[in-house]
């Protein structure tokens, strides 16, 4: 029963994650498509100060989108492990660029299509070989594992590596090198996905009607997640700012996912009774979402024409390189002369003389 338990759970989990990203993906298409509407309006954009965009349906029906796709990865982190609702998160990249390709006219090229396949199959791997993390029913197990020696040294390294970019590595590099503020991020997410774990037990356990708001851990959790999201949105929102965004979002991918994979498997032990062929399938499932993002976004807006593709593969060029037409055949046989007619020339009246 309980295997049957953690069976439904965990599939209950990987709906809410995949359901996640399809209302998330949607929401910025809904969005995008109503600021393009007031904009042929004439209406002032929101990037110029207008607010024109509160008086527009289909953005508030992107916002309403956005909110039950967070509702949803919220309570995806109760049934499911850390470790595969984070990456499922690349499912809402690609959900946004087909949408965008269908109902916005936005171009989707060749290396888009691939990562799009690729970021399917890598997800489809990844839940075929997903660990099944220990039981974490209450906050007082919860709790416990807070307490774990493992997970106090990680959240330590986590705080005095962030302070350190913050205040030094930040000054001398942040405007220069990419990794300085998306490292913040992803370092500061890993501690922000537990809490929002935590706080998930604790909402299941309030509506079961345990007085879980007597207990001092749930408001302590609920302070770290409001000051974690606040420095998370700080520091993206600055990494934004100065790099191209085809830049920050496949970095912040990985670095994000890698740092709440090493936070899940410490604190929740998720990997501890994984065989190695599942542990192998489960990074090589990893590392193709990271190609398939990689690919659809750092390639975004690269042109891809016919000229790319190698000369046999070009339309209307192969007839001009086929070596075995018989024309060819027959200059290939020809003796071409060793001297110019010219010489030729000079060299007959040579003779005569």
């Amino acid at each position: 029963k309980g295997a049957r338990a953690m069976g439904s759970g965990f599939g209950l989990g990987l709906a809410l994650a995949l359901a996640s990203s399809a209302f998330i993906g949607g929401s910025f298409v809904l969005k995008r498509k109503g600021l393009l509407r007031l904009c042929r309006r004439g209406r002032a954009r929101a990037g110029q100060g207008g607010h024109a965009y509160l008086r527009e349906w289909l953005w508030w029906a992107g916002l309403l989108c956005m909110g039950v796709g967070e509702a949803a990865n919220f309570a995806a982190y109760v049934f499911a492990p850390a470790t595969l609702v984070t990456p499922l998160g690349a499912l809402s990249v690609l959900v946004s660029a087909v949408l965008s390709s269908i109902f916005l006219n936005e171009q989707l090229n060749v290396h888009g299509k691939i990562g799009c396949i690729l970021s399917i199959l890598g997800s489809t791997v990844m839940v075929i070989h997903a660990p099944q993390e220990e039981e974490v029913s209450s906050l007082e197990s919860m709790a416990e594992k807070l307490k774990d020696a493992g997970f106090i040294v990680f959240a330590v390294c986590v705080l005095v590596s962030s302070l350190l970019l913050i205040f030094v590595a930040g000054p001398r590099y942040g405007q220069s090198n990419v990794l300085v503020y998306v490292l913040v991020c992803s370092a500061i997410g890993s501690l922000t996905v537990s809490c929002v774990k935590g706080l998930g037990i604790a909402l299941k356990e309030l509506f079961s009607g345990k007085p879980v708001l007597k207990e001092p851990l749930g408001w302590v959790l609920l302070v770290c997640l409001v000051i974690c999201i606040s420095i998370q949105i700080n520091y993206l929102n600055k990494a934004l700012d100065i790099f191209n965004t085809s830049v920050v979002t496949p970095v912040y991918y990985v670095l994000f996912t890698t740092a709440v994979m090493m936070c899940s498997t410490i604190l929740f032990k998720e990997w501890q009774h994984m065989v190695l062929d599942k542990v192998i399938g489960f990074i090589s499932g990893f590392l193709t979402i990271v190609s398939g993002i990689f690919l659809l976004h750092t390639f975004r807006d690269m042109p891809f024409t016919p000229n790319l593709l190698p000369l046999f593969l070009q339309p209307g060029r192969a007839d001009l390189h086929t070596p075995w037409s018989s024309a060819d055949r027959h200059q290939c046989c020809q003796h071409q002369p060793l001297l110019p007619s010219e010489d030729k020339g000079s060299e007959s009246a040579e003779e005569d003389e």
